[in-house]
């Protein structure tokens, strides 16, 4: 599979230089691209040691008694015939999942052998980490990884003046159209493909097609769903694949447990939603009154919805007809535009800080002969945006006007198909340039 460069590596960067460094743990789905990450990473050092936990399980025995770092090292020095050497060696314990005493040394790293470069990745580590609660606090640095953003999507398609080019346009500086409907036609590649490193490898380097890439996303899908039995014991797999279907087939609207699955009860219900967070595959988006920063502060877990963590797996999971996305002139048409509001909340997600976990927020309000909802509420410099998502290049905006009111807020954002403009209180960013709001 050939490597595209991440954002990521920026954070890796800074992260390897910084005098506070920590161990740093990489959270992330199954095949979002920890591993090759890290691995692009380790060029930087002389020596890079990589220990998979899941596939080597001798090493296991290194970690059965005593945790103490250096003894650690001396002994994984020795079984891989390499050095390692504080500043010159990068230590990749990958899978790490697979042996909880692993996870239970990080924190002794820290205290005891700081000067050492030390990464972790795992998937379904969140589970993992369940086992040892209070492994790492403040001692464990973590970085979340997702699926290719759009913008990591232009670079790796060579599109990097394309790519310049949105991330220099504004309300007040348009592209021109030629290049902005330049700019769609590679957006909605990226909406049936998504952004999982082997599909937009297959694609721009093994040279398959969009209908091959296709099966891709049914076999990893398919991979993703043989995981469901690890989750929880006693927990049926197969209850866990009708809620996750739910959740595609329920996208952008509040999730009603009634229509998940007849076989499970609303606390089981909630259950397989965790599990599904927690193991990468769907984001939650909760309701928050919006009344002042933080929006966590008042949100509330009983009023979600849940987005599926990327793109393609959406299209496949919900049936839609790829023709549908590649050619309609809006989105009307594709799930009543289901597939924007979901692209939207991933590239915000993708966009935030590295050390943040996906939080996403919507408003409603249900007032008699006055509803209102904003698809997305994000925050910048202490400041709440909203984002309303219009499928199409028309659409009201009432709920954005009657949310500024009521909120005293000065500005909010429209993203559609349109291109960049402006209106009194509204700019309007087109769907594929929506991270740009979070960039300083």
């Amino acid at each position: 599979m050939t490597y595209f460069n991440r954002e990521r590596e920026k954070d890796l960067d800074s992260w390897k230089t910084s005098p506070q460094r920590k161990p740093l743990l990489l959270h992330g789905a199954r095949q979002v691209g920890k591993t090759e990450l890290v691995r692009a990473f380790s060029k930087q050092f002389t020596n890079f040691i990589e220990i998979n936990f899941e596939q080597d399980k001798e090493v296991h025995r290194i970690f059965s008694g005593n945790l103490y770092p250096l003894k650690i090292c001396e002994q994984i020095s020795a079984l891989y015939n390499m050095p390692i050497v504080p500043g010159e060696t990068l230590l990749f314990f990958d899978e790490i999942q697979s042996c909880i005493p692993a996870i239970s040394s990080l924190r002794f790293f820290y205290e005891n052998y700081p000067e050492l470069h030390l990464i972790a990745a795992g998937s379904l580590l969140e589970f993992a980490l369940q086992e040892v609660p209070s492994f790492g606090v403040g001692r464990i640095s973590s970085m979340f990884i997702y699926p290719f953003s759009f913008e990591e999507f232009l670079r790796a398609s060579n599109a990097d003046l394309l790519n310049q080019a949105i991330n220099n346009a504004n309300p007040e500086n348009p592209l021109n159209e030629a290049v902005h409907n330049k700019a769609i036609d590679y957006y909605r590649k990226f909406l049936v493909l998504g952004g999982m490193p082997a599909i937009i490898s297959s694609y721009i380097s093994g040279g398959a097609d969009i209908l091959y890439c296709q099966s891709l996303l049914d076999d990893l899908i398919n991979t993703y769903e043989d995981d469901f039995a690890k989750y929880k014991k006693r927990f049926p797999a197969s209850s866990v694949r009708e809620v996750f279907r739910s959740v595609a087939h329920q996208n952008g609207k509040k999730f009603i447990y009634e229509k998940a699955t007849n076989e499970l009860n609303r606390i089981q219900i909630k259950n397989a939603l965790e599990l599904l967070t927690m193991a990468g595959l769907i984001i939650p988006v909760t309701h928050s009154s919006a009344n002042g920063i933080p929006l966590g502060a008042e949100g509330n877990i009983k009023k979600r919805k849940y987005l599926i963590a990327d793109t393609g797996i959406f299209q496949r999971l919900s049936g839609l007809k790829i023709s549908d996305i590649l050619l309609q002139g809006n989105f009307d048409l594709v799930n009543k535009g289901a597939i924007a509001e979901l692209s939207t909340g991933l590239e915000l997600v993708k966009a935030a800080p590295h050390s943040q976990r996906d939080e996403l927020y919507f408003w409603h309000r249900d007032a008699r002969n006055s509803q209102a909802e904003i698809d997305f509420l994000t925050q910048k410099n202490n400041l709440i945006i909203p984002v309303e998502v219009k499928s199409g290049t028309k659409g009201s905006m009432q709920s954005l006007y009657i949310f500024l009111e009521e909120k005293k807020i000065k500005k909010g954002i429209r993203t559609s198909l349109e291109n960049f403009s402006k209106y009194e209180k509204i700019d309007v960013i087109p769907l594929y340039a929506i991270s740009n709001i979070l960039k300083s």
